[in-house]
């Protein structure tokens, strides 16, 4: 399987995003200090939000770093929605922390998400998700300009998650 779209790492920057997509970026406060900064990134990099969000994840390894195939699933039943996508950047510094992953031929979107924890000089720890996507399928072109409301709710959801999970600190070995 190859990635859908040709403009790949292009959320790993402050620049544009790709033009025929649409664009999403939330930025959210999720926690203060160092501590929170590390429950956080784990949190992201590990696949937890994406699942106490809800989210079916099947990856092939237990941390997002480049070429880490993922199949993310949402809904119950026949009802599901699946896509499989490959982690295509990673952010592993002092003070950024997160990935980016990219869709696979086959998923129901083409573009790319990345969910990055940033520690602010003033003690903040934000979450941003960047994207850019358009339709890959005639299902998600028959829902027209709900795609884009369902992907900003998800990256809310995905926040107010995060912010839950940083709250309770750095998981142990075993959670």
């Amino acid at each position: 399987m190859t990635l859908s779209y040709p403009e790949v790492g292009a959320t790993a920057g402050p620049g544009p995003l790709p033009a025929g997509y649409h664009h999403l970026r939330h930025r959210t406060a999720v926690g203060r200090g160092p501590a929170d900064f590390t429950a956080a990134g784990l949190a992201v990099t590990t696949w937890r939000m994406h699942r106490t969000a809800g989210v079916l994840v099947s990856a092939d390894g237990p941390r997002a770093v480049p070429g880490t195939r993922v199949t993310c699933g949402v809904g119950l039943g026949r009802a599901r929605i699946t896509g499989r996508c490959e982690v295509v950047l990673a952010v592993d510094e002092p003070r950024r922390t997160g990935f980016a992953y990219g869709t696979l031929a086959g998923h129901p979107e083409c573009g790319e998400e990345s969910f990055v924890v940033e520690l602010a000089p003033d003690g903040t720890v934000w979450f941003t998700v960047t994207a850019f996507s358009r339709p890959a399928t005639r299902l998600t072109r028959l829902a027209g300009p709900l795609v884009p409301v369902f992907q900003r709710l998800y990256a809310r959801h995905c926040a107010r998650t995060l912010r839950r999970l940083t709250a309770r600190g750095t998981p142990t070995a075993t959670a």
